[in-house]
């Protein structure tokens, strides 16, 4: 599905079930830790680099894998927020 792969604002308003995935390079994370990480980029999914929206019956389900340069962003944010 061609244009699924990006981010998208339209599609956004459309998401009804979400999910992260962990990058290869990305290892030594707590449970705890992968929680937060996973719960601060769904928040904000503009931020992510790989980003999928996989069609559901009612809408789309939005597929996160996380790498370390969305970490890196993540808490440059959180850095900056302060």
């Amino acid at each position: 599905m061609a244009g699924y792969n990006k981010f998208d604002p339209r599609l956004e308003s459309l998401v009804i079930e979400t999910l992260t995935l962990w990058d290869d390079a990305i290892s030594g994370l707590t449970p705890e830790e992968k929680n937060v990480i996973a719960e601060a980029i769904q928040l904000q999914p503009q931020l992510a680099s790989k980003i999928t929206y996989e069609r559901a019956h009612t809408g789309f389900t939005r597929i996160i894998t996380v790498t370390e340069e969305d970490i890196a962003r993540l808490y440059e944010q959180n850095l900056a927020a302060e």
